[in-house]
């Protein structure tokens, strides 16, 4: 078990300050804080203690940050076309008439569960995705 000086820890922390990053400018500091802890050869306890709040502080704040949106059901089916290069003629008969699929390949109808369901068996992926 480690024994950590609080009279050190408290001097580093009163040096670097760690607090929940809140935006890039914090983050940026925090890192470079990170980034020095780590090239230290002959680290203190107290240093790695420090060292791995601000880590934890940094994970936090990549956790939180924005994920990207997720694809339409519609953006899907565009790009499951392409990527299988498959024409809307091919789709006629399996999620409904050449009209229907026209409006669904045109964004203009949503696509039914069981249009989900049809769709997922021909592209071979989770009807899920079309929901």
């Amino acid at each position: 078990m480690i024994v950590i000086d609080k009279a050190i820890y408290g001097q580093l922390l009163v040096k670097f300050q760690p607090k929940v990053i809140e935006n890039e400018k914090e983050y940026d500091n925090a890192r470079h804080i990170l980034l020095e802890l780590m090239k230290q050869k002959d680290r203190i306890p107290e240093e790695t203690a420090l060292l791995k709040l601000i880590a934890t502080l940094i994970k936090e704040f990549d956790a939180k940050q924005d994920k990207p949106e997720q694809a339409t059901p519609h953006e899907v089916l565009l790009h499951l076309m392409e990527e299988n290069q498959v024409k809307q003629i091919d789709l006629v008969g399996k999620i409904g008439s050449k009209g229907v699929v026209s409006e669904i390949v045109h964004g203009k109808r949503s696509i039914s569960k069981s249009q989900a369901k049809a769709l997922g068996e021909f592209f071979h992926v989770s009807p899920a995705v079309f929901i």
